[in-house]
């Protein structure tokens, strides 16, 4: 497809994170962009405010009259929207072009030298540090976030056509859709079994999108794929050594397949995120920038929102907003939490994300949440699914092995919240979790 003839984009989910960066990239090269969503949301207020019409009812003829021009509209919709959105329908029978989220990114990063992290986790604060080091370089790159970075209030780093950034996201075999020049791989852990069934073939994906790298592939060391490896302490080609914490950040030595660097530090707090740092590391010293350009990048790199973001951060109470809804990630945020305050009581709030994963994970989930001193459950965010029989935050919340543990509506979510005595709150989740966050910030900071 020739982009280029296109002077009308149509969205369809366009409040979603990896949606909402394409249409900030289509607005700013000067294409007229509307939209559709199901609700509104910081995301959608934004897009508004940048020049953007959206409207929040499936009805075409909400749709402005210049994007019924075939010959000159694309429509891009994603894979969580239903197949019978009657918006989507239309543009489908009427013979419009249309394209996933997935092949549209495809179709802006083909002709460019293309950046992309994948895997299971880590993706997100990988992509955003390495489209952080290109702009902290004067590298003049587009970088595609699937989050929002904290240092440019923006899920897109706009530059040039020539460099990419791109999230490579595994879900519905979008990364296939992708032709990196250099590539990450943050972890295969197992995820998206509505999608792909088995393990297996979660597993064969990656290894097909790592044949499609052209020039250099880079792996978390462990990984069952070959390429240049990273990790912490793991003889590994990139590899952070002498970890240690001053001052409340991160200092470490990296050892590279050139040299040996000493007292790289990140503020961000975890393990992973160190390792996170190493991997965009690896990226951009693979693309010739020097590792002490990168260090001084690291040390203004401010994180992404919703990825352990501190909402209160004071002597007796801190709020932690976290995107977590996967076993290993809730892992990393428990580890994390307690590796920075031991001696204080901890509340895990979660809000379980799709039903597929509750029942695929169910055993995962109730370990981890387990190990939270207080629980607050709330019910299953379905997202693009229907309910499955049996699979509901009761059954989860009944195998989670905690004294002190319960459900929870949204709406008492605060009252039940300021009930407890704990002195750190971690909320949890990739539903509409994070829209809550504010109300209780709120209602925190009067009571305390």
């Amino acid at each position: 497809m020739n982009l280029n003839s296109i002077h009308n984009v149509y969205f369809i989910g366009i409040g979603g994170i990896g949606m909402s960066a394409i249409a900030r990239y289509f607005n700013a090269t000067g294409k007229n962009v509307e939209g559709y969503d199901k609700v509104a949301s910081e995301i959608t207020s934004t897009l508004q405010n940048e020049g953007i019409k959206i409207h929040f009812e499936d009805d075409i003829n909400l749709v402005s009259e210049k994007f019924k021009n075939k010959k000159e509209t694309l429509v891009v919709y994603t894979p969580a929207i239903q197949k019978n959105h009657s918006e989507l329908l239309f543009f489908k029978i009427n013979n419009y072009p249309i394209l996933k989220r997935s092949e549209v990114l495809g179709e802006i990063t083909k002709n460019s030298h293309c950046l992309a992290v994948a895997g299971t986790h880590g993706k997100t604060t990988t992509s955003a540090i390495l489209g952080h080091i290109l702009k902290e370089a004067d590298v003049n790159a587009t970088s595609f976030l699937g989050g929002i970075s904290e240092n440019y209030n923006s899920n897109l780093i706009l530059g040039g056509n020539e460099i990419t950034v791109v999230e490579a996201d595994e879900f519905d075999r979008s990364f296939l859709k992708l032709s990196p020049n250099i590539a990450c791989i943050t972890s295969m852990d197992v995820d998206h079994l509505d999608i792909y069934e088995e393990a297996s073939e979660l597993e064969n994906s990656f290894k097909e999108f790592a044949s499609k790298v052209s020039d250099i592939l880079i792996v978390k060391k462990g990984l069952p794929i070959k390429g240049l490896t990273y990790g912490i302490e793991e003889h590994a080609d990139y590899n952070a050594v002498n970890l240690r914490i001053k001052e409340g950040s991160y200092v470490f030595d990296i050892q590279t397949p050139q040299e040996y660097v000493e007292n790289i530090k990140i503020t961000l707090p975890g393990k992973h995120n160190v390792l996170n740092a190493v991997a965009a590391l690896a990226m951009a010293n693979s693309c010739g920038i020097a590792i002490q350009v990168i260090a001084k990048a690291l040390l203004t790199f401010k994180g992404i929102k919703r990825r352990f973001s501190y909402k209160i951060n004071t002597e007796n109470l801190v709020l932690i907003d976290d995107y977590a809804h996967h076993p290993t990630e809730i892992n990393a945020i428990k580890n994390t939490v307690r590796e920075m305050y031991p001696k204080k009581k901890i509340l895990g709030v979660f809000q379980p994300h799709l039903y597929s994963r509750t029942r695929d994970f169910v055993d995962d989930f109730s370990e981890s949440l387990s190990k939270f001193d207080e629980l607050i459950l709330l019910d299953i965010y379905p997202a693009r699914e229907l309910p499955i029989e049996g699979v509901n935050s009761k059954w989860l919340l009944n195998k989670i092995e905690l004294e002190n543990k319960q459900l929870s509506s949204k709406n008492n979510l605060v009252s039940n919240i300021l009930k407890s005595d704990a002195q750190i709150i971690v909320m949890m989740g990739a539903g509409d979790i994070g829209e809550l966050v504010g109300k209780v910030k709120e209602n925190l900071t009067i009571e305390n």
